[in-house]
């Protein structure tokens, strides 16, 4: 069964139609794909990535229209990435409570209102000290995530290495942290081959990450975090050998917020 989860429209910075991005999955092969757009609830301005703060019902009716059409090709699973912002956890969780989410990815996006993926010129402008102190910051801020419990899947964890940046104090404990929450949720964590087409040229989170989740038995989800259509299973074979040396033998799945173990492959 071949599942895509992380997948973004022109609801907020993709390149394609939620139809076109599900016809093309048809194309491809694959038996379930999850649309989930980004939504940044903030009290400040709405990023250009993200979809309006009011525009979840128009989001709704969008997939429903788009997957009607295709009942009998395709699973279409209603997901979103909600971004973590700790002031605004129970607004949110208000918020998605009135959908009928399949599942939400939760990612961390912005650290003290700057957005950490967005610009290499963001992180030469810091020191490395000030470097260090975002990388904690970013791990302590995975933990809350986890410990809301809005959440089902923590999505590309160590963003902050997209262009390089790496912390040069051990943060292991902050990230060892931060995986014991995620385990204690019962949550789940995805493998994002998108960071091999970064600066980086590392998926999300790293092989050592990954293998502490496996320790822990955070069930882990496989995607692509595609943007437009032609990246919609890039690097799985890839992403599965990577899960395969770590032990790791089945990945999640979900419907109506409920998590279900299958076969890797």
């Amino acid at each position: 069964m071949i599942t895509s989860y992380h997948i973004h429209t022109k609801f907020s910075d993709g390149q394609n139609t939620a139809q076109e991005m599900i016809e093309a999955a048809i194309q491809s092969g694959i038996d379930e794909i999850g649309i989930s757009d980004h939504y940044v609830l903030t009290d400040g301005p709405v990023f250009d990535w993200s979809m309006k703060l009011d525009g979840l019902s128009d989001y709704f009716n969008v997939l429903n229209q788009a997957a009607d059409k295709v009942r009998s090709k395709i699973n279409v699973r209603y997901g979103l990435e909600a971004d973590f912002v700790p002031e605004m956890t129970d607004r949110l969780a208000e918020t998605l409570h009135d959908y009928p989410f399949d599942y939400v990815i939760g990612s961390v996006h912005l650290i003290n209102g700057a957005c950490i993926d967005g610009s290499k010129d963001y992180w030469d402008a810091l020191s490395q000290s000030e470097k260090n102190d975002v990388i904690r910051t970013y791990w302590h801020m995975i933990a809350r995530l986890a410990k809301s419990g809005i959440f089902d899947i923590v999505g590309h964890m160590d963003l902050y290495k997209k262009f390089g940046s790496q912390p040069t104090i051990d943060v292991s404990e902050d990230i060892m942290i931060a995986l014991d929450a995620i385990a204690k949720a019962g949550i789940a964590v995805e493998l994002n081959t998108s960071g091999w087409h970064k600066p980086i040229n590392e998926a999300y989170p790293s092989a050592m990450i990954l293998k502490g989740c496996h320790k822990r038995g955070i069930p882990v989800v496989l995607t692509a975090d595609a943007h437009r259509t032609q990246d919609i299973t890039r690097d799985f074979d890839r992403g599965c050998q990577l899960l395969q040396s770590i032990g790791y033998a089945s990945r999640a799945v979900f419907e109506n917020r409920k998590l279900t173990m299958i076969d890797l492959t």
